[in-house]
């Protein structure tokens, strides 16, 4: 669980006990006007600790009560992160979102500040479980990622904040990547190289720039312009060489007696001067 706090230690265990015995066993609805802040938080740990699917809902109740019965308490505080916590394990991403949002209101110079930055660009991160979803959410993750790497970059967090701002950026191109194959596929040449043109020159550290590349060889061939095509093949030819993208680009120039290399001045011609000089990847 996040933070290392657990139920399972000794005085938070003897307090779990007491609880539970005056709750029926857990099977009926408590009244918690009587407990203490630390009795209802250790057993808002435990609902969170069970594994039960729907344990989460039943968490998220008593930590917002500690919150309601005791305001202002160390304990309160406490219960607004793991409240935080609970409602994103039970995907309700937006009220993650609003209770990480309210804990670095309150408390922004706390040591789980950072927890609760990185837990509100988690909430914008999970939900980027495809390619074609709404890139909103992508770019709000990405700047929320961002935030925890620039603001806490010794944590531990934002060493997985790097990871995962890749990972997003990343999808960013992948969407690209699949406009721009549907209007090749559709012989809508020019929409084509302008999706592909901007993963090459906007997301150029990611996995998707071979293909790029590529793809700008065929749309420019298509197009009959000559030198663009040769230009990306050689670009691609001098990053990628080993890449089977650039194999197949070299069949296609090669077959109509074109070679990969740098011609005329055009924007890639400009890449392709970058390339060179090591300004580029």
């Amino acid at each position: 669980m996040a933070r290392g706090r657990s139920a399972a230690q000794l005085v938070g265990s003897l307090v779990l006990v007491s609880v539970l015995a005056a709750c029926g066993g857990g099977d009926k609805e408590p009244s918690l006007e009587n407990f203490t802040a630390q009795e209802i938080y250790k057993r808002g740990e435990y609902e969170l600790e069970t594994g039960n699917p729907r344990r989460p809902q039943t968490a998220i109740r008593y930590f917002s009560e500690v919150e309601r019965l005791y305001p202002y308490s160390e304990w309160a505080k406490r219960a607004l992160i793991m409240e935080a916590f609970a409602q994103h394990k039970a995907k309700d991403y937006e009220a993650a979102r609003s209770s990480a949002q309210r804990f670095i209101d309150t408390y922004p110079g706390d040591e789980d500040a950072a927890y609760a930055k990185y837990l509100l660009a988690l909430s914008y991160y999970d939900q980027i479980d495809e390619v074609g979803r709404d890139q909103g959410l992508t770019f709000q993750a990405l700047q929320a990622l961002r935030a925890v790497i620039e603001e806490y970059p010794d944590s531990e967090y934002a060493r997985s904040g790097i990871l995962k701002f890749d990972l997003a950026f990343d999808h960013l191109a992948a969407k690209e990547m699949e406009i721009g194959r549907y209007y090749l596929k559709k012989g809508h040449y020019t929409a084509a190289i302008n999706r592909f043109r901007v993963v090459v020159e906007q997301f150029q550290t990611t996995t998707h720039t071979p293909e790029a590349l590529h793809r700008l060889v065929e749309a420019y061939l298509a197009l009959g312009l000559t030198d663009e095509a040769q230009t990306a093949g050689a670009i691609l030819g001098h990053n990628f060489q080993s890449s089977p993208f650039y194999q197949d680009s070299y069949k296609l120039l090669t077959g109509k007696g074109l070679t990969p290399e740098a011609k005329g001045d055009n924007w890639l011609s400009k890449v392709y001067r970058q390339v060179i000089r090591g300004e580029w990847l």
